[in-house]
């Protein structure tokens, strides 16, 4: 396997934050002078002028990935590997998903992070000396979605059990919980974060919550020591969902590597993108096996040549098919060795932005704010949030003022859960499988439910998350923002 990336915590030091940034205290927030600084839904001229295309194109794709992919295609493996023929040719990983998860093991710390690289033969003698490697605490999945099922799994989530779960997520986070015969129990989001409320999630735990689902939202890390100190007092799991937060960090701690386990996705438009996968990573190996088990039967046959127990149920697993195609792990692991430098850029840009913005009175979410102190936050997406009561104007008239400059801006585009009709309707119960148990159906979902999550969703603006924009793209953007907010009585609020 080709040498891997350096520790995650060396590489935040050199590579993210270090283009310099615009003190916001010297900032000029009006137009030039000269520029004419009515708004264009009023009649002025669009201040984004500037292609928009290329500075927002993602993934971005080079002649490496091209060959990653062709790598696989020529080699006529295109699922799974084989052990050797010695050993009998059964099933196993295929060797790219092996060297990925080797690699991901790396990135995030390797050893000292506990996440440790080791040879094969350390556990199977025969294939000793052979440069087969393995990363116990790491494991591929054809997507996030399935990764975070295999997870719960592992975590012994069982039918009526509860699990806390925030509404602010995408759909992945959540509806496997059902799949488990599980409970979803939403929780408020907290102001700070985005994420789940510490204290709300205090307020929901019974007897029978069994664990909790943290989602890093658009890549902001959660108020982890509060919500590890409660799971630990009341002996719950904890699941990150760290789909958006591949890089991130909380109190020097990778973000993934502060509950029982985390699931990174690797789809298409996530950070580290591939054609389709995720990643399920546990200082805990035998989370890790138990994950495996639940769909990935060809982990389980290398086990019995171990005596280990878990190589029983090589022959079925325990009936799903999650293994990562290889054409994805290939791609993954080519975007992986410029991961580091990518999100620099991005944040780069996005940092850049958000001083401007906060200067003129939106909330940015930057590292550093409060409930944000000794975090390191990354940008899936870029979202800030407007205050009517401060500006007069209604949100989505601030929203197509700014379209009409030419900001490709709109709505968050994750409804909140709890009000959709799976919900609602009751469907839950039968995905569930929970049509007969008493206490399940006396629950109800009420859409009027979580009033300061509601309420919340409803203030966020995103923007696109620039990771390729130029200084001028930025300063443009800066300017619409600053035309549209100072003029914000002036706009227009009929739909």
């Amino acid at each position: 396997m080709a040498d891997g990336p350096s520790p995650m915590a060396d590489r935040r030091r050199d590579a993210l934050y270090t283009c310099a940034m615009t003190s916001p205290s010297t900032l000029d927030l009006h137009p030039p002078v000269g520029i004419d600084a009515t708004p264009a839904i009023l009649g002025g001229p669009k201040a984004v002028t500037l292609p928009q295309e290329e500075a927002n194109r993602w993934p971005i794709v080079t002649d490496e990935d091209e060959a990653a992919a062709l790598r696989i295609i020529r080699s006529g493996e295109w699922s799974g590997g084989h052990l050797p023929r010695e050993l009998g040719g059964y099933p196993c990983p295929h060797p790219e998903a092996l060297a990925l998860e080797c690699e991901f093991a790396q990135w995030m710390g390797g050893e000292a992070a506990g996440l440790p690289v080791m040879d094969v033969g350390d556990f199977i003698p025969q294939l000793a000396g052979r440069g087969f490697k393995v990363a116990p605490n790491v494991l591929s999945h054809n997507n996030g979605t399935a990764a975070i099922l295999a997870g719960l799994h592992a975590m012994g989530i069982g039918p009526g059990d509860e699990v806390i779960v925030p509404s602010t997520t995408w759909w992945s986070s959540v509806l496997p919980v059902l799949h488990c015969g599980g409970v979803p129990v939403f929780a408020e989001t907290d102001d700070r974060t985005l994420a789940l409320d510490p204290a709300d999630v205090a307020r929901r735990i019974t007897p029978r919550t069994k664990a909790i689902v943290v989602t890093h939202l658009f890549g902001i890390p959660a108020a982890m020591d509060e919500l590890m100190a409660i799971a630990r007092e009341h002996g719950l799991k904890v699941m990150e969902d760290a789909s958006h937060a591949h890089g991130a960090t909380y109190r020097d701690q990778p973000i993934g590597l502060i509950g029982d386990l985390a699931v990174f996705s690797l789809q298409g438009n996530k950070l580290l993108p591939s054609a389709e996968g995720g990643l399920l990573v546990s200082r805990d190996a035998d989370l890790v096996l138990s994950a495996a088990r639940y769909g990935q039967y060809e982990r389980l046959v290398p086990l019995k040549a171990m005596g280990h127990p878990l190589g029983e149920y090589a022959a079925t697993g325990f009936g799903h098919k999650y293994r990562m195609s290889p054409v994805s792990a290939a791609l993954c692991r080519s975007q992986l060795r410029r991961l580091t430098e990518r999100t620099a850029q991005r944040s780069a840009n996005c940092v850049y932005l958000s001083r401007r913005l906060s200067a003129l009175g939106l909330k940015t979410y930057q590292s550093g704010e409060e409930g944000l102190e000794n975090t390191q936050r990354v940008y899936f997406e870029f979202l800030v949030r407007y205050d009517q009561a401060k500006f007069g104007a209604p949100i989505k008239a601030i929203i197509k003022a700014l379209s009409a400059e030419g900001c490709q801006v709109s709505a968050p585009r994750y409804p909140l859960l709890h009000q959709q009709p799976v919900f609602t309707q009751g469907d839950w119960l039968r995905l569930a499988r929970l049509e007969h148990d008493e206490s399940a159906r006396a629950r109800v979902y009420d859409p009027a439910d979580l009033p300061r999550t509601t309420a919340g969703n409803g203030t966020l603006i995103k923007l696109p998350s620039f990771p390729s924009a130029s200084k001028e793209l930025l300063d443009q953007y800066a300017a619409a923002f600053a035309k549209v907010l100072t003029n914000a009585s002036k706009l227009p609020t009929q739909a």
